[in-house]
């Protein structure tokens, strides 16, 4: 039997949280380029509903409720959680474990943002359209998805991993279900030359 492709985000979490391992991508705060978003554009998050997606953490989450949005964030990691409800004691957020492969049926098109930072890419290329049209289908008429990723980079093997970085044909790919695409951006990497990572905006019409 074929292994979950997610499961390897459980072991690495246990492994961190008794401190046989780290996480790669915790950065004791939210990803830069979500910050810069959320700073640019100050959401009005108030009577609204966001999710975040492969929470980690809980850093992501945490800056979004921050926006007054009612904020669900899942991870398929309970580990993951336990440590973001460990780091956040006084969070609003509700964290609940969940497969992006296999999502709760309810939560279809009921979110008015959609965060998706580096959960695909961290994702074999054979899980990637399950995942992205799992992602795509959160947002609800009016609302908008937000993805951040690694770009494949010309010289990179697009099969060896993780991750598996986008490329620009993957971030159109969540344009699919009604979405549309308002904005890709392949924003440089500081002290990488040459490296890149996507930033792009999806909306559904209301």
């Amino acid at each position: 039997m074929t292994e979950d492709p997610t499961a390897w985000f459980e072991r690495l979490y246990s492994a961190a949280a008794s401190g046989e391992a780290v996480v790669p991508w915790d950065r004791g705060g939210p990803h830069p380029l979500l910050a810069d978003w959320v700073e640019r554009r100050a959401p009005d998050g108030r009577g609204r509903r966001a999710l975040v997606v492969g929470a980690g953490l809980g850093a992501d989450a945490e800056l979004v409720a921050g926006l007054g949005f009612q904020t669900v964030a899942f991870d398929v990691s309970s580990t993951a959680l336990r440590m973001a409800s460990e780091r956040f004691p006084d969070s609003r957020v509700e964290y609940i474990v969940a497969n992006l492969l296999e999502p709760p049926r309810h939560w279809s098109r009921a979110f008015d943002l959609v965060v998706e930072s580096i959960t695909v890419q961290s994702l074999p290329r054979t899980a990637r359209a399950t995942a992205i049209a799992a992602v795509g289908d959160f947002v609800a008429a009016g609302g908008m998805l937000l993805v951040i990723a690694r770009a494949l980079g010309e010289d990179e093997d697009p099969v060896a991993g993780p991750p598996w970085p986008l490329t620009r044909a993957d971030v159109e790919a969540f344009a699919a279900g009604g979405l549309e695409p308002q904005r890709i951006d392949a924003i440089p990497v500081p002290d990488e030359p040459g490296a890149h990572r996507w930033r792009a905006e999806f909306t559904r019409p209301a």
